[in-house]
């Protein structure tokens, strides 16, 4: 694993994975939210946020982790591996409410950008029906023959962590 895109709904573990996979493969993690908002909560424009994903990908190790669903076929052209947070709603609602109970409303440096609004979650509640099957097309399209790792709860989550890990050679470590 060299390029790795982490997708998902929010709440469902993406920058965990993210941050814990960059440190086992020694490669940079970006959290596109820090990439999409700047400190007001303004978005980049789309053509802009896609050449600023183009400008990451072509890096020769990353792992990025979003769902922006509008320019994730930059992401999945080039990554090697795709790991897809497909845990229940339940665990994703849970998981945006533990995230603003532990970081609080705002941006944080670990790359966590908490906005909890009738929006987020609505759209988390709704990830699995609505958005969920056209990712899975995208990634069915875009990143055909690539090994596509579902993680379906905070425990499997941990095993292929530590499985990653376990897995490491050993000038690695």
């Amino acid at each position: 694993m060299n390029r790795v895109a982490v997708v998902g709904s929010g709440g469902s573990g993406k920058s965990y994975v993210a941050r814990e996979l960059g440190s086992l493969l020694d490669a940079p993690v970006t959290h596109l939210d820090v990439v999409y908002y700047d400190d007001e909560w303004n978005p980049l424009p789309p053509e802009k946020f896609e050449a600023v994903q183009r400008e990451l990908v072509a890096a020769p190790r990353w792992v990025i982790d979003s769902n922006y669903n509008s320019s994730l076929h930059v992401r999945l052209e080039v990554c090697d591996t795709v790991v897809m947070m497909d845990v229940p709603t339940r665990v994703a609602l849970w998981g945006i409410l533990f995230r603003q109970l532990q970081h609080g409303a705002g941006q944080h440096t670990s790359g966590v950008y908490n906005r909890i609004h009738w929006g987020v979650i609505t759209y988390v509640a709704t990830y699995r029906r609505r958005m969920r099957p056209k990712v899975l097309a995208k990634i069915h399209e875009l990143a055909a023959g690539k090994p596509v790792v579902f993680l379906t709860s905070r425990a499997e989550t941990r095993r292929w962590l530590e499985q990653v890990a376990a897995d490491r050679p050993e000038r690695s470590r």
